[in-house]
């Protein structure tokens, strides 16, 4: 099987592209896996590192508004299809598979028109653009949640797979959880409350969980908070502005960023955080509660959306961004976190949807179609 992947931007496009070439090089160790993305995306650093070879396109997305820019980002765009068209002649997929965005455009335009099989997968709960302009013209439409079929009514080639991720729901000891919480120098004697916002951290609810930490809210539970990497050191300067330093304090631990996120997010007994597709995903393989702070959008509230998914299930709470501030927040989690069995009942909901087999089920799908 040689399969061209287009994935560019964000770990949200680009880790599902990574995780269904992993499968696929699983099963057939034969196969031919090229990814398409641009020079500017987290794909230049994170498809070489998984293993793969990177083509790049001068690519961009499309904005609404008239601009000068904007308009020769479109012809960019447009002018790109002729790499496309030379990468296909020299790599000659049997198939073509996109994760959405922009990236999705030019590549998909000539795999159409050449009738090499097209596959996207959608994970956000409420379909993108590319999705919604290439549904009726893609071989199969591949999507993370019921409520995306459901968006993508008229198209009769959908299939709900669920969206692929690392993350993994662990057994873990009380012995182990203790000694993971005294490497972290936590204690063990209280609950866990997880906070992050994504790689690059998440301004507004940075500021929230800082007024909640600075008026000593958290005396009930502890907090492990990835800031994001970016925002790290503005954090510590406005702690030590008030004399407060960020290693000294009760019930906190702040990090950067958390690279052990499966361990952590296993341990947490509850979850503070932005709601993109995967992250939904990921919160309900390893069943806990969260509350979701949806980033907003201008064009569609795909977090919102997203969120929307296991707070109808009674699984999550959501807190608007514009709304989100160290006492409203506060109060969010002091209403789940001291209910020990809302707690439980709450992760029991959100993993009774989590997907299973999702790289299996897609890999089959891809199969399927190169044998037809």
């Amino acid at each position: 099987m040689r399969v061209i992947i287009s994935a560019a931007g964000t770990g949200g496009h680009i880790n599902p592209g990574i995780a269904i070439a992993n499968k696929i090089k699983e099963k057939d160790s034969k196969s031919e896996i090229l990814f398409i993305g641009t020079n500017r995306g987290l794909e230049n650093d994170l498809v070489p590192r998984a293993g793969y070879n990177l083509k790049t396109i001068n690519a961009y997305g499309f904005k609404k508004e008239f601009s000068i820019t904007n308009l020769k980002h479109l012809c960019q765009t447009m002018a790109s299809k002729k790499d496309v068209e030379k990468i296909f002649d020299e790599f000659k997929p049997d198939l073509v598979l996109g994760t959405g965005g922009y990236i999705c455009v030019p590549v998909f335009d000539v795999a159409i028109k050449r009738k090499i099989p097209t596959v996207l997968h959608e994970s956000n709960a409420y379909p993108g653009k590319t999705v919604k302009l290439f549904s009726k013209r893609v071989t199969k439409i591949l999507v993370g949640f019921e409520e995306t079929k459901v968006k993508l009514q008229g198209c009769k080639n959908v299939v709900v797979t669920g969206t692929p991720t690392k993350i993994k729901k662990i057994n873990i000891s009380k012995e182990q959880k203790k000694e993971i919480l005294e490497e972290m120098g936590i204690r063990n004697n209280l609950p866990i409350v997880l906070i992050f916002g994504g790689s690059q951290g998440a301004k507004k609810i940075n500021e929230a969980v800082i007024e909640l930490i600075k008026d000593k809210k958290n005396e009930k539970y502890q907090i492990i908070w990835a800031t994001g990497t970016k925002q790290f050191d503005t954090i510590k300067e406005i702690f030590e502005k008030e004399n407060i330093y960020i290693n000294n304090l009760k019930n906190v631990k702040i990090l950067p960023y958390i690279y052990k996120m499966e361990e952590i997010m296993n341990i947490a007994d509850l979850i503070v955080c932005r709601s993109g597709a995967m992250t939904i995903t990921e919160i309900s393989i390893v069943g806990k509660p969260s509350i979701f702070i949806p980033l907003p959008s201008v064009s569609a509230n795909r977090q919102e959306d997203n969120a929307l998914v296991l707070k109808k299930i009674g699984a999550a709470q959501i807190i608007q961004n514009n709304e989100v501030n160290g006492n409203i927040l506060s109060q969010e989690i002091d209403n789940i976190i001291e209910d020990k069995k809302e707690l439980e009942e709450m992760g029991k909901i959100a993993n009774s949807i989590a997907p299973s087999n999702v790289e299996e089920k897609i890999y089959d799908e891809l199969l399927n179609l190169q044998k037809n």
